[in-house]
């Protein structure tokens, strides 16, 4: 299937790295300008915007915390400015703050609930007017199949995941009659700079819980983004796709 994004543009929050930056890179493969949103390392998101122009497509560089309102208001209020429009939005962004629930501090969670949660409420409310006015969008955040299973040591991230689930749902309902669709992603363990770092002992109990037998790459998760993006997935919304290697069903 060819996916065609052309004359789209997308904004992906969290493009610097990772999964955010894979999909935005596959965005841009499939023909879309993107909008690369990161708080955190600037130099990553350079690379990231070098990487999308050699797709021959435009990339404009966006320093924003998503857990801050009006912050977010402003910059999808500059990036319409900048291209005339957002066709596509991608809530990617997210923490984590391991803990075991009885040693988590409040602080703790609340930072992975205002930036996870909070960040893709805020993202959704703000761009949700202009979709509406264009009579089209594509909304597609990134959950997690720890949102869906559970985690030990992840009450707030799982909590996080778990409420993009509701907040999707919720927002296809209130949009699908205006040409909007919202859908979500749940990865599955995905080999980046976070597994990475497990020891081989946890590597191996967490491929011993998966039918697969082999970690997702970020490829997986940004083809399915591009599909939800795309005219092929128009009849499709408020949806929770999995991509995990069969570890959820």
């Amino acid at each position: 299937m060819n996916l065609v994004l052309e004359e789209k543009v997308a904004l992906v929050t969290g493009a610097g790295r990772g999964i955010g930056r894979q999909i935005a890179l596959t965005l841009a493969e499939c023909g879309a300008d993107v909008i690369l949103n990161y708080h955190g390392s600037k130099e990553a998101a350079k690379e990231t915007e070098k990487a999308v122009k050699e797709f021959g497509r435009r990339a404009f560089l966006y320093p924003c915390d998503v857990s801050d309102s009006d912050a977010v208001k402003k910059m999808i209020e500059e990036s319409t400015k900048e291209f005339g429009k957002i066709d596509i939005l991608v809530n990617n962004a997210g923490i984590t703050r391991d803990n075991l629930l009885m040693r988590m501090s409040e602080e703790e969670f609340d930072a992975v609930m205002d930036i996870n949660l909070k960040g893709t409420f805020h993202c959704i409310r703000h761009i949700a007017r202009q979709m509406i006015r264009q009579k089209s969008g594509r909304i597609i955040s990134i959950s997690s199949v720890s949102g869906v299973l559970g985690n030990a040591g992840q009450a707030n991230y799982c909590a996080s995941k778990a409420g993009i689930i509701g907040l999707t749902k919720s927002a296809a309902r209130e949009f699908a009659s205006r040409g909007i669709t919202v859908n979500a992603v749940a990865p599955g363990f995905i080999d980046t700079e976070m597994t990475a770092v497990l020891s081989k002992e946890v590597q191996e109990d967490i491929l011993n819980r998966i039918p697969m037998k082999q970690f997702g790459r970020v490829e997986d998760i940004a083809q399915m983004v591009a599909f939800l993006a795309s005219d092929a997935a128009r009849y499709i919304t408020g949806q929770v796709i999995s991509v995990d290697g069969g570890m959820a069903m």
